[in-house]
């Protein structure tokens, strides 16, 4: 290639494991075609097991990283992973002001509101969920929460199809442009149908439920794919419909990996067939 590939950036932590966080925002972005920046907020001491310990970068160095990569490379698209720390996001939405990143900027800005591992274990300290709902949701162009972090920003708790609007709703009122409700975590449900909404019309997302414990990352790789379609020129709704299909299909190829819950998979995205197609 001789001319420049879109490029997005993520703002995540590392997970050892490599199974989330940005390792799985870096693999995704190169299987959907486009260059990764990375803005390294914490990194992780964890495995299939859980996460063991962290340790926080230094918001300033994290603010850095945005605005170092953004002057001199430019960002098409960026998102949010776990971000550690109220002073971290204040940093971050500061840093995405001054880089052109945000809801209302020419760069489109996805939030996906990592608060808690797969494990449980809280990734944010006891101010970030304040700093999040003041500093960034207002800043995002779409915000990606999966049931449980639905819960944590609006205090609903989503146990079918039906709530999932009402929760669209509610997470509108907090200030993103668009609303993207994963509904992985309605392990009843037959399907797994997502809901995009913009504040006037709902976008449903229908795909399969893959009977599989291995799902570790799915909503970094659905958050990630989603970018990269955005940095790629696509509509919101183009790129959401892109990212269910990534994400479908990474939870089918899934793999264990260590002694619990193994990652999904974007090594289905390399295979000849697939190559030459959109996922």
């Amino acid at each position: 290639m001789t001319t420049r590939p879109p490029a997005a950036l993520t703002i995540a932590g590392s997970d050892s494991g490599g199974a989330a966080g940005l390792q799985s925002d870096l693999r995704t972005f190169l299987t959907c075609g486009v260059h990764g920046l990375v803005a390294v907020t914490a990194v992780t001491v964890q495995n299939t097991l859980g996460v063991h310990d962290r340790a926080d970068i230094p918001a300033r160095v994290v603010s850095g990283q945005i605005a170092a990569v953004a002057a001199d490379m430019g960002v098409d698209a960026a998102k949010t992973g776990m971000l550690a720390s109220a002073e971290i996001i204040h940093e971050v939405a500061d840093a995405c002001d001054d880089a052109g990143i945000g809801r209302d900027a020419r760069v489109p800005f996805v939030v996906d509101p990592v608060a808690a591992s797969m494990t449980g274990h809280p990734l944010f300290d006891d101010g970030g969920l304040t700093a999040l709902r003041e500093r960034l949701l207002p800043r995002a162009t779409v915000l990606t929460p999966n049931l449980d972090e639905v819960r944590l920003l609006t205090g609903m708790d989503v146990t079918g199809r039906a709530q999932m609007r009402d929760a669209a709703l509610a997470l509108h009122d907090l200030g993103p442009r668009y609303v993207l409700v994963k509904s992985g975590h309605l392990v009843h449900d037959r399907e797994c149908v997502d809901l995009l909404y913009d504040g006037s019309e709902f976008v449903e997302l229908p795909g399969p439920r893959h009977d599989t414990p291995h799902t570790h990352g799915a909503g970094d790789a659905m958050a990630s794919a989603l970018t990269a379609g955005l940095a790629r020129g696509m509509s919101m709704v183009d790129a959401a419909r892109f990212a269910k299909a990534f994400v479908t299909k990474a939870v089918e190829h899934s793999y264990p990996m260590g002694a619990k819950i193994g990652p999904v998979s974007a090594f289905w995205r390399l295979a000849p067939e697939e190559s030459d197609g959109d996922a």
